[in-house]
């Protein structure tokens, strides 16, 4: 299993949440499309070059995200980073991916 982890500005939320649930990811037993967000503030200068969906090169933004973390099977871990790319409204798309480990390893 993998965690997968975006920064989604939060207008854009529920429509990349719903792509990673679709294309496979949070599953957990009976359940699916389940995921965890939290909120905060995003910040960043776009430079030279940048073509930003939010704000102008070279000026500080400040954008309200929301984190969404999903589990995500191996097999799905490449379709679901796809999707989250086709869905993502930046330029440059925030994205963590990290293995995780089952708890029965641990004995």
């Amino acid at each position: 299993m993998f965690k997968i982890v975006t920064f989604v500005p939060i207008q854009s939320a529920q429509k990349v949440r719903m792509a990673m649930g679709d294309a496979g990811a949070g599953v957990l037993g009976n359940y699916h499309h389940a995921s965890f967000t939290s909120r905060g503030i995003g910040r960043f200068i776009p430079g030279e070059g940048a073509k930003p969906a939010i704000g102008k090169v070279g000026k500080l933004e400040e954008v309200e995200e929301e984190r969404i973390e999903v589990i995500c099977r191996k097999e799905k871990v490449k379709n679901v980073i796809a999707v989250i790319k086709a869905t993502h409204p930046y330029e440059e798309i925030p994205l963590e991916i990290y293995p995780l480990v089952d708890e029965k390893e641990l004995n």
